[in-house]
């Protein structure tokens, strides 16, 4: 059950990704953006490509790597030791997380703008929180210890 679990990761992450995170405005009275974690990669590639690349390997890849790691624990072609390995990967995905809350909590404790979450902050979030409980779970699953 564990294997389909984290495979059906695989597809909920890249909807994650595309899905509005949340709704941003400058005054109430103009329209909100839609922000989700690619768009915000691609606005942040034009002002700070570095950002932007710490932001794509704590949303992208190491979500990706961490999925794919455990799914050849799961399937044996990688030993269990390397599983504490490929758990520790999941949990930088959380860094990307508290960002997002971070920037939700300074825009609207500014009162300059507007903002709302969207339904992909929360997809996104489970997503990760699926992700570390499946790997805890597997490693509780042979008795393995960190």
């Amino acid at each position: 059950m564990l294997k389909y679990a984290n495979l059906a990761l695989f597809v909920l992450y890249p909807i994650a990704w595309v899905a509005p995170l949340m709704r941003a405005g400058l005054l109430p009275l103009f329209g909100l953006s839609e922000i989700s974690v690619i768009s915000g990669i691609v606005t942040l590639w034009h002002s700070d490509v570095f950002l932007a690349l710490v932001v794509a390997l704590f949303a992208l890849v190491a979500p990706m790597v961490k999925l794919g790691g455990l799914a050849l624990i799961q399937f044996g072609r990688v030993p269990r030791r390397a599983l504490p390995l490929v758990n520790g990967l999941g949990k930088l995905a959380m860094a990307d997380i508290f960002l997002v809350a971070v920037y939700v909590t300074l825009v609207k404790g500014m009162g300059i703008g507007r903002i709302e979450t969207g339904w992909g902050l929360y997809l996104f979030t489970f997503c990760v929180l699926a992700s570390l409980t499946i790997g805890l779970l597997e490693r509780q699953k042979e008795g393995d210890q960190d």
